[in-house]
């Protein structure tokens, strides 16, 4: 899709705030409908529920389970006394005020009638979420339209359950050729569309923005750097040397040729490549006959880039000039919904998704609720091809209609090369979740391997790995990272700024203390009057991923061991089983030792699949707080100039940025290249290469 700013699409409605989990002050009070004047009595807990309520009627518990489902019928035959018969969203909540389901409906008294009634065939999910409500609140609408889109911003604000969840929260990245200078930069962006220019997108991931920018460079030579810099320039930086860059910071090329060049960029990325490819050929052909042969290879390497860009866009449908294709996969209890982004008729690459659902989903199911939560915060195109006939897809039409501001196309073809596009997806889609489930089978192979090396109690479920990063004590920062049955679970990991001010620069075991201490303290005291917060600390819901760790890893010794098991026991931590890794010898992986309280040393053969996967799991952690202590140091040095650098005056400060006009390439300039500014000596140069690049403990 390609746009130009400020112009944004629709937004859906929202409800009033952004909701707490369990909250029921999220909606206005005359808009909510409260039911849980049911007996607080009669009612069990969650996982009494879960536990008791059998996944069949054959069960032997039967009579306790039908015990259990009268309380859920009771409460939402009181929800059905007072619901309306217009569009509306409903919520059912359990005792603890935890959101079980979000659903919407034409009729809101109907649709909650269905599951009010004690006979009905219903799926073992849905008697299951039965038993567990407590009470009902509900929201009405203007139209169901309204109805699907709240009910899509609302299951991936409150993540309930019985819902299928859609797991993301990156934004696409675009391409953006700016508006705001008189020669415009080329670059990656994400977020707000708030910057003056033209938009390009979405990309399917920030390689593919990536690669097709570097080729967009060679193809038409824009620039890439910031304004600052752009400004500051007395000659051509290395791209222009690399003919990757007009120059026009030092007027190598006029305002009208780079006007021209930014022209034929935003023709290719709008879809008319065939003509700007025409052009090209055009020009390389009349400058060979006039026997300009270095403006014809110039032509020749800009026409060799752009066919470099659809080369690797593989597929680009000739019928096909605006649309997303979804096809969807279902094995092994799990889902896999493959995207595929076709804008201006070329492929800006695919992204595969695993959204969270019960394995009683049917794929029409998974696929219909996933598109609703896909576009809650995505403009979408002109056409939506499905390799599924979804039961509401006019309705999801109409609602994407709304958002857009145009007509939204939902179809599943038949025939043809969208077809040929459907069975792409779902290729791509059965090898991703192949991939998946095989990730997931070795992943649970080694933590049964942990199991019995290391004598845990249980099989864990989370694994929290920390570690420290600092430079003399400066800059300091420890950081957690999180892994479980699925792998690594980014949207888990924490970094924490030391704040200690009695510290003593360099204490790891002081920064160890105060970062263990915030992480469990937070477990341990939930904030006061957010019941729902309390209630997922205590448990560890087999629906969802834990908040306790059943194995805590740190990067050290005996020593470090010993450090940690006294704040553990402080804290009064005695569920948590706690392990050190220590380095080999000269560093070298393979050779670590391994410690755990009162136990001897564990030492692994050097081939042992779960010595190479505790390997990557301190891997990680270092590599996650390394990365957290340079952006804070960067952030550092950004506010604190080179006055920080020993032995740099305000002479060799001016000199440096005069010669490379920024403090990021003086950063990245190399010991040589700072040796050629005029006032620094080779000492100097080293100094300053030094500052840079000093490698954090």
């Amino acid at each position: 899709m390609v746009h130009d700013s400020p112009e944004r699409p629709t937004p859906p409605p929202k409800a009033a705030d952004k909701p707490r989990r369990g909250s029921k002050s999220d909606l206005p009070q005359d808009m909510t409908l409260d039911t849980s004047d049911v007996d607080p009595e009669t009612s069990t807990n969650e996982e009494e529920d879960d536990a008791r309520l059998p996944e069949t009627s054959e069960d032997a518990t039967e009579a306790d389970a039908e015990g259990t489902l009268s309380v859920g019928h009771a409460a939402i035959e009181n929800a059905v006394r007072l619901a309306p018969t217009s569009p509306g969203v409903y919520r059912m909540l359990n005792a603890a005020n935890d959101v079980l389901y979000v659903g919407k409906a034409k009729n809101v008294k109907k649709r909650l009638s269905s599951y009010a009634r004690a006979n009905a065939p219903l799926p073992a999910r849905i008697l299951r979420m039965i038993a567990a409500t407590t009470h009902v609140e509900i929201v009405s609408t203007m139209t169901e339209t309204e109805a699907l889109l709240l009910e899509a911003n609302l299951i991936k604000q409150l993540r309930p359950r019985f819902n299928v969840q859609l797991r993301d929260d990156k934004s696409f990245p675009y391409i953006l050729i700016s508006g705001d200078h008189w020669a415009p930069q080329i670059l990656k962006h994400r977020g707000a569309q708030s910057r003056p220019g033209r938009y390009f997108g979405p990309f399917a991931n920030a390689g593919a923005v990536n690669r097709t920018i570097t080729a967009l460079q060679r193809a038409f030579l824009i620039r890439s750097c910031t304004d600052g810099f752009f400004e500051s320039r007395s000659r051509p930086c290395l791209l222009y040397q690399i003919k990757r860059c007009a120059g026009p910071c030092t007027r190598e090329i006029d305002f009208p040729g780079y006007s021209e060049l930014v022209r034929e960029a935003t023709e290719f990325l709008s879809g008319r490549s065939h003509a700007v490819k025409e052009l090209l050929a055009a020009e390389m052909e009349k400058a060979s006959g006039e026997l300009e042969f270095e403006t014809a290879a110039l032509y020749r390497d800009r026409l060799a880039a752009l066919s470099a860009i659809q080369s690797q866009q593989g597929i680009n449908p000739r019928t096909v000039e605006e649309a997303d294709v979804f096809a969807i996969h279902q094995e092994g209890g799990y889902s896999c919904v493959e995207v595929f982004f076709f804008r201006t008729g070329q492929n800006w690459g695919n992204r595969a998704y695993f959204p969270k659902a019960e394995k009683s989903f049917t794929p029409e199911e998974v696929l219909s609720s996933f598109l609703a939560q896909f576009y809650d915060d995505k403009p979408p195109p002109k056409l939506i091809l499905l390799s599924h006939e979804i039961e509401e897809s006019a309705l999801l039409a109409d609602a994407l209609s709304v958002k857009a501001g145009s007509k939204v196309e939902v179809s599943v073809p038949k025939r043809g090369e969208k077809k040929e596009l459907i069975g792409h997806a779902l290729t791509n889609a059965r090898e991703a979740l192949g991939r998946k489930l095989a990730d997931t089978a070795t992943q649970s192979r080694l933590l049964e391997g942990m199991v019995t090396t290391l004598g845990l109690p249980r099989t864990p479920k989370r694994i929290e790995v920390y570690d420290n990063s600092h430079i003399q004590g400066t800059n300091a920062v420890g950081a957690m990272i999180v892994a479980g049955p699925d792998g690594f679970m980014k949207n888990q990991y924490r970094k924490f700024n030391i704040k200690s001010e009695g510290l003593t620069p360099g204490d790891d075991y002081g920064m160890m203390r105060e970062v263990l201490e915030r992480r469990f303290k937070r477990l341990l005291k939930p904030p006061e009057g957010d019941a729902a917060k309390a209630k997922e600390t205590e448990k560890a819901d087999d629906d969802s991923f834990p908040q306790w760790p059943d194995l805590v890893i740190i990067d050290g010794g005996r020593g470090q061991l010993n450090a940690v098991r006294e704040i553990f026991e402080t804290l009064g931590l005695t569920q948590v089983s706690l392990m050190a890794v220590a380095k080999g010898p000269e560093r070298d992986a393979g050779r670590e030792t391994l410690f755990m309280p009162d136990r001897e040393a564990i030492k692994l053969e050097p081939r042992d699949p779960v010595l190479y996967f505790i390997q990557r799991l301190r891997d990680e952690a270092h590599r996650f707080v390394i990365g957290s202590h340079r952006k804070l140091r960067k952030k550092d040095i950004r506010e604190a100039g080179l006055q920080e650098i020993p032995g740099i005056g305000p002479s060799r400060k001016r000199a440096l940025l005069h010669h490379f006009g920024t403090l990021k390439e003086i950063e990245r300039a190399s010991i040589a290249d700072l040796g050629k500014v005029p006032g620094v000596s080779a000492e100097s140069a080293r100094k300053i290469f030094e500052f840079f690049h000093a490698q954090p403990g």
